[in-house]
Formats: C-alpha cells, structure tokens, sequence
C-alpha cells in the first residue's frame, strides 16, 4: 500500500496561516459583529500580513466563507445521511434541515452573518465553492423528491428540480426569519418549519401520503 507522502514545509505553513486566518476571523466576527470587524485586524490578530490575508480571501465577506466553506459541507452530509426513506416525505425534510437548525444555533451570532452575506453571494474568491455547496443541498433536496415520486407519494408529473428549489427557497426564508430571534431555538424553528412544509407539500402529495411533517422526530 503507497504512503501518502508528508506535506512539504511550504504547505504546512500554508496551512498554518489559513488556520490561523480562520480562527482570527471567526473570533473576531462573534465579538465586534460583522460591520466592525475589519480585515486589518483580522489579519494582526492571525498574526499574519494583510496581503498573506488577501492571499487567501478577497475581503470580508469571503472570509465568512473561509470558515463555512467546508463546515456547510459537512453539515449537508450529515443531514442527508439522517434521513430514513420509510419515512414521509415531509419527515424526511424535516429530519435533514433540523441538523443546520441545531448547527446553526451553536453559534448564532456567526450564523446570522452566514446567512446574511450568502444571499448575494456570487462574485468573490470563494463563491464558487459556496455555489456549489448550494447546489449539492438542492440536489440532495432533488433525490428525496425523485424517490418519493416513485414509490408513488409524490406526483409524478411534476418536475422533481422545480419541487426542490421552491423547498429550498422556503426553507432559506424560514431559517433567517428564525435565527434572527435573541435566543432561537431550534426545536421551536424547526416545529415551524414543518408547518410550512405540510402546506406547501400538500399541492403536490398524492391523496392518501400525507407530508408527515406534524410528527417528524427530533
């Protein structure tokens, strides 16, 4: 079996910064918030030059994005893993957007300015990656739909994509309305979140598969 050869000292320099640079941003934007955080002392609290910092993101909003990045991807894996087919469409959902509930409740203040920034985010060094971070959510959203159509529980006729963006486009409304509270609460948003999805699952339900959102497990 070929070992995988050691970083070289370059890289694990590299990576060094870019740990730090992370660590810096993300202590920074929880204590003086988004506005006030500067890249300048972003950058000497990483004990790092601003342009290494601008080696690595394009300015602040990029930098929400260095931190995110792969946490979204993560969280986006473990959500989807969670769901149990068995179970009602609308469960299943619910199952799946409770995991970023309870991540992003972890750290509200940090989440607030994620899901702030990200809603025009397509221009910068790292707005590919968190483009296409949205579309794997979207197309993991996509599968639950197309299995569910089917096993029969969802109208076939219907363009599985279509259904997955206007839930995802519901979800993305439901969760800023959310973590804008002083403390939400993930149980409590996700209860309303599964409201909307029973109504806006029943135009599309077949009669007799109900969405099965009253009573998706927590």
């Amino acid at each position: 079996m070929k070992t995988r050869a050691a970083p070289s000292l370059r890289e694990r320099n590299r990576l060094d910064k870019l740990a730090r640079i992370k660590s810096a941003a993300r202590d920074l934007f929880n204590e003086l918030g988004f506005d006030r955080a500067t890249t300048r002392a972003i950058a000497e609290r990483a004990r790092v030059g601003l342009g290494t910092l601008f080696n690595y993101a394009d300015d602040k909003r990029d930098l929400v994005f260095l931190i995110f990045n792969e946490e979204l991807d993560r969280i986006t894996d473990s959500a989807f893993a969670s769901t149990d087919p068995s179970r009602p469409l609308g469960e299943q959902l619910a199952s799946a957007f409770g995991v970023f509930y309870r991540e992003f409740a972890a750290n509200p203040t940090l989440s607030r300015i994620l899901l702030q920034e990200l809603t025009f985010y397509s221009h910068g060094r790292l707005a590919g990656d968190f483009q296409r971070s949205k579309r794997r959510t979207i197309g993991c959203i996509r599968q639950l739909i197309a299995a569910a159509q089917r096993e029969g529980r969802i109208h076939a006729g219907e363009d599985p994509a279509t259904i997955a963006l206007s839930i995802f486009f519901l979800y993305s409304g439901a969760v800023r309305y959310w973590i804008a509270a002083a403390r939400p609460n993930p149980r409590k948003g996700i209860e309303e979140l599964q409201r909307l999805l029973d109504m806006h699952l029943r135009g599309v339900t077949v009669p007799g598969h109900g969405s099965g959102t009253r009573q998706a497990r927590q």
